[in-house]
């Protein structure tokens, strides 16, 4: 047998959902009632591989670790090590190398959190299939399907594979995973006639691991494995690469910056030790001592440390990150992508309004809890609900425990709902009055009709109750019934059609129930679909997937804090729009067939006033993401189902749902354990207060550093203690067990006030952007500059012939810098607002400890040993506190006239 093309351009280049089912079936070359032979089954399993879809193979330990050791920053401590080794610096090799095995071990463990995306689609995969082959229907393993088996279906299996319908009997599907569409879809076997339909409205075709909520259908396989919609979504997956966060590329720029700073310092020093010619040795120990000063050593792991700590804080407030360059990531967001169902919606279908004998009511409570109270107008008679109660609850199938659970689809679930809340209990009135006939619902004339012996004035009758689309039940109908009795249709028939406009335009999903009471012995039974006549309307009922009740202040909070929020959901533009604006989202809404329509050009020029998307496909949103991105936003996308994958992983931080599916928790890299999308606000919070803590360390890193590049430099081209104002193992001191302690206060420095009432940070506004160096140049220079003084006012007391050996002013010049780095620490932790402002106390207690190792480092016998140090007199400790209070003193100076300014600007503003 020949190779089946089963794209969906076969047979007359149509897609599969515009030809007739027959013309499928032949197209694929099978037969609807024996379906494939074994052996045909076989030979395309071959030829189209099974119906499975492809995982991702995730880098393995060593190549991560790899990958982390060929950061920049880490081959530079390596060649320091290997050279501090080679010139018997032991101690400061072994140090700088466990430093680079910490770097590396930090990093791999974040990075081996992310699993491929991928894989949890495979996860998905139905193991069983009801097919016919050889004119039997077995059941096989569903990755053994191939294109032309027939599949039989029934209420609650899950769909194996992607399918033309061939037959069916109302069926529907629930493909909220695929296409985000809140409610089940109604399924049949006639051809649509417009080849540009979307997803969500292909109604005669059935998708790969969409749910049967209702009614049975034979379905003819079209695609299989990478082919179908799921395929193409993990195809989406692979093919979006992840981006490095904001904070990693501006690291890496600072980085590669550093590097020629260091090593054009390093040079400098080298190639001015050989001039004076000094020994080989002590030339490399000096250009050591330079490369240690100039490499901002701890930077990778105290950020690490920083993000883990802003990581722990959002897992406090259920947002769970999978790597820790996310936190930061959050505090840059511009722009919101937020799926509706699920997300901001509960995804739970529920009665918000009901037109009832030609009154209006509201219904409170939401969800499937059975608890609210049905509302009218004060003042006017409450009527009796019993006629609405009983189609309500006899016209429906699905089962609501108390607890909430629903069994059945969720349409009627919010109808048995709705009748709780009435008084009356589903399951009771189901079992007293039983079904005598029924006409099951079909999408083919939208309605459903049930028969029962009711007591009506003590007297047992036969009573038809209807449910379905409002214009299918109202052409049935001859009266209607109003508080004042029954009236013909034609004198309300413009009331009813208003009023369902009115509750379309909400959004609301309407229904219409009418019923007829017919003589005891009519033979409704022999055919129940001609009873269906001759009704009388009762009412309409609007249901929505109501809102989680946190989402229009969260949205709120968002938009207020500069961030774009716009809604992406495939559920209809009108439904999309009636939502927006309960969110307040602002204006502008388009469906996916519109913004398909555009060029990216145009798209991109018509974002601003786009805030609601309907109808859109996965493809729709990836590229909304992407042109959102290259327009400079940094962008959220939320999600919950399958659908949202590949827009997630394209994001620059994807949110999944804690209760979403597999997919999107491994495509997303924050997952919402609460569901909450107030908790993406409050993460976006933190994620800014982490920023603005990573600007103050590097504030103050960098500020250290070039004072210590200073201090290299000048001590080298003049000659001060031979080039060596400090050795490589103070140094070190420095960087480890003194700059530590600023950073934890840093760290624990409460979020500022007022933090969400800023814009978004412009991503191209880097850290070190020219304010920012102009700022850690001058708080380097003033601890620079205080660190040579001791240098200066007491050359005779240094060693020039052993710059190493420990004497009294380099020691000076190690507990000067020590002191203004812990100093400078506290009034650099804020900026431009003082250092120095409530609540300080905690600050204070941290920089305590680097204060007593300093002294312990300078005065302990052991330690003077190990870092090269000399005791102090009184008078020589005093000059060394006098000259480090310098530091803070005028940097607090500094940020005074720098907050005037800003004053004065505000005010003439």
């Amino acid at each position: 047998m020949s190779t089946v093309d089963t794209s969906p351009d076969t047979a007359g280049e149509a897609p599969w959902y515009t030809q007739d089912a027959d013309a499928v079936v032949a197209a694929l070359r099978s037969d609807r009632d024996r379906g494939l032979t074994a052996a045909d089954a076989a030979q395309r399993l071959a030829e189209h591989g099974p119906n499975s879809i492809a995982a991702e193979k995730p880098p393995s330990t060593w190549q991560v670790a790899l990958q982390q050791l060929a950061d920049p920053m880490n081959i530079m401590l390596v060649a320091v090590a290997i050279i501090s080794l080679f010139i018997n610096q032991v101690s400061v090799g072994i140090l700088v190398g466990a430093l680079v095995v910490l770097n590396i071990v930090l990093g791999t463990r974040q990075e081996l959190k992310a699993k491929a995306s991928v894989d949890a689609l495979a996860k998905m995969q139905i193991p069983q299939a009801k097919v016919v082959r050889d004119g039997s229907l077995v059941q096989v393993d569903a990755t053994t399907l191939v294109p032309g088996d027939i599949v039989a279906l029934e209420a609650g299996d899950i769909v194996p594979a992607d399918g033309r319908i061939v037959r069916s009997a109302t069926l529907e599907t629930q493909e909220a995973a695929l296409t985000g569409e809140s409610a089940p879809i109604p399924k049949d076997a006639g051809a649509l006639t417009d080849p540009d339909t979307t997803l969500g409205d292909r109604t005669d075709m059935v998708f790969q691991n969409t749910q049967v909520t209702r009614g049975t259908a034979t379905v003819v396989i079209t695609d299989t494995g990478m082919q179908t919609q799921m395929g193409q979504i993990a195809s989406m997956l692979s093919a979006v690469k992840p981006a490095k966060s904001p904070l990693q590329r501006e690291l890496d720029s600072l980085t590669g910056v550093l590097g020629w700073i260091a090593w054009g310092a390093v040079a400098i020093i080298i190639i001015a030790g050989l001039l004076r010619d000094q020994p080989l040795q002590s030339v490399i120990l000096l250009g050591i001592s330079m490369a240690i000063s100039a490499i901002p050593t701890g930077m990778p792991s105290f950020v690490q440390a920083m993000l883990s700590y802003g990581s722990r804080q959002l897992a406090e407030h259920k947002a769970v990150v999978k790597n820790l360059t996310d936190v930061e990531t959050l505090g840059a967001t511009s722009a919101i992508n937020s799926d509706k169902t699920g997300t901001l919606t509960m995804n739970e279908m529920t009665v918000e309004s009901l037109y009832y004998r030609g009154e209006w009511f509201t219904v409170a409570g939401s969800g499937y809890e059975k608890t609210g109270e049905v509302r009218h107008v004060a003042g006017l008679p409450v009527p009796q609900f019993n006629q609405l109660a009983l189609g309500l609850t006899l016209c429906s199938d699905a089962t609501v425990s108390d607890d909430g659970a629903v069994i059945g689809d969720p349409t009627e679930a919010a109808l048995v709902v709705l009748a709780a809340k009435l008084g009356s209990d589903a399951e009771l009135t189901r079992a007293k009055f039983p079904r005598v006939a029924e006409v099951p619902f079909d999408s083919a004339y939208k309605f459903m009709g049930t028969f029962h012996e009711i007591p009506v004035e003590g007297v047992e009758t036969l009573v038809g109750y209807v449910k379905g689309g409002p214009d299918v039940v109202l052409d049935r109908c001859s009266s209607v019934a109003t508080m004042e009795g029954v009236v013909p249709i034609a004198d309300r028939r413009d009331a009813i059609l208003e009023a369902n406009r009115s509750l379309s335009e909400q959004g609301l999903r309407v229904l219409a129930f009418a019923f007829r009471r017919f003589a005891s012995d009519a033979p409704v039974a022999d055919d129940p679909m001609a009873a269906v006549s001759d009704l009388t309307f009762v009412g309409l009922v609007g249901i929505i997937d109501p809102l989680r009740p946190s989402s229009k202040e969260a949205v709120r909070i968002a938009r207020e804090a500069g961030i774009e929020v716009r809604m992406i959901t495939g559920d209809h533009a009108i439904t999309a729009a009636a939502i927006g604006a309960k969110l307040g989202l602002g204006d502008g809404a388009a469906s996916g067939a519109e913004i398909q329509a555009m060029s990216d050009d145009e798209l991109k020029a018509a974002l601003p006033r786009l805030h609601m998307f309907g109808r859109v496909t996965p493809e729709d949103k990836l590229r909304l993401a992407r042109l959102m991105q290259e327009q400079g936003a940094v962008v959220a996308m939320t999600g919950d189902a399958v659908n949202d994958a590949a827009a997630l992983k394209q994001a620059d931080i994807g949110v999944a749902m804690g209760s979403g599916s597999d997919v999107t928790k491994q495509a997303g890299k924050m997952i919402l354990v609460d569901d909450n999308f107030g908790t993406l606000v409050t993460a976006v919070r933190l994620g800014r207060s982490i920023y603005e803590k990573i600007v103050s360390y590097v504030r103050f890193q960098m500020s250290q550093l070039f004072s210590l590049v200073l201090l290299f430099l000048v001590a080298s081209i003049f000659g001060i203690n031979s080039g060596v104002p400090l050795t490589p193992i103070m140094v070190l001191f420095l960087n480890f067990f003194v700059a530590i302690f600023p950073v934890i206060v840093i760290l624990l420095d409460p979020v500022p006030d007022g933090i969400m009432l800023k814009p978004p940070r412009d991503p191209k506004k880097t850290i070190a952007n020219p304010g920012a160096v102009t700022l850690w140049f001058i708080y380097g220079g003033l601890i620079f500059i205080t660190t040579l003084v001791p240098l200066l006012i007491y050359p005779d007391l240094l060693n020039p012939e052993n710059p190493s050996a420990p004497n009294v002013p380099v020691t000076m010049a190690f507990a000067v810098c020590a002191l203004g780095s812990i100093f400078g620490g506290l009034v650099m932790r804020r900026d431009p607002e003082s250092g120095l402002a409530a609540p300080i106390i905690d600050a204070v207690k941290w920089l305590s400890i680097p204060l007593a190792l300093t002294v312990v480092a300078v005065e302990v016998p052991f330690m003077q040993r190990l870092v090269g140090t000399t005791s102090l007199s009184g008078d020589e400790w005093l000059t060394a506190l006098g000259l480090a209070l310098l530091v803070p003193v005028l940097i607090e100076l500094e940020k005074w006239i720098r907050r005037a300014r800003l004053r004065r600007r505000a005010a003439q503003a």
